[in-house]
């Protein structure tokens, strides 16, 4: 059975690769607009039709899809990737000194010939941030490593030494949430599901 990530995204790759065996990766051009105000609704709503987007392209009988979005939330307030480092600056300063919520959402098809199983969750990770002076947090803009990320940081890079702590599922914040994926995956392998997991340390 193919295993197939509908993101392109590297982190989300290794954190599969923790997982699975082996799986291939195949990525579409998504609508990421959303009218939702909720982070979670949101999160599920795109990680939907980006697994829907993949399924269109496929013409093997059996295949497993895992779709994925993921936002950071600060007051109940959607940040999304920001749009330069401007943005970037305003994001970190509403996040230094104060806990905010990483939403991801996952949608797993199952694909047995014409039979298209759909199932969709979400995980929230709070994490908190220690005070950031804005010269530490334009120095950490300047890096770099804010660009292209929900809430204009990566947990697990430069900016980790800015965590002051998480509660929850740290992959989740990084881009997929590894264990209730892994539990669901295996859910899918007791149904009948031909998915060679990985062994778990």
């Amino acid at each position: 059975m193919r295993i197939i990530l509908a993101s392109g995204s590297p982190r989300r790759k290794e954190i599969l690769s923790s997982i699975v065996n082996a799986f291939e990766i195949i990525t579409s051009d998504t609508d990421e607009s959303y009218e939702k105000q909720a982070p979670e609704q949101v999160v599920e709503e795109l990680s939907r039709r980006k697994a829907d987007a993949v399924l269109l392209q496929l013409d093997s009988p059996d295949a497993v899809i895992i779709g994925a979005d993921t936002v950071v939330a600060n007051e109940g307030r959607i940040l999304g990737k920001p749009q330069n480092r401007e943005d970037a600056v305003m994001m970190l300063k509403g996040l230094q000194g104060k806990k905010h919520q990483v939403y991801t959402g996952v949608t797993l098809i199952e694909k047995h010939g014409s039979r298209v199983i759909r199932t969709t969750f979400h995980e929230c990770t709070n994490v908190s941030v220690l005070p950031m002076t804005e010269q530490a947090i334009r120095e950490y803009v300047a890096s770099g490593e804010c660009d292209d990320k929900a809430g204009s940081y990566a947990i697990q890079g430069i900016f980790s030494k800015y965590i002051e702590g998480y509660e929850g599922d740290y992959y989740n914040v990084v881009g997929l949430p590894k264990e209730p994926l892994r539990k669901k995956l295996k859910e899918m392998i007791t149904k009948g599901c031909n998915i060679k997991m990985c062994e778990e340390a």
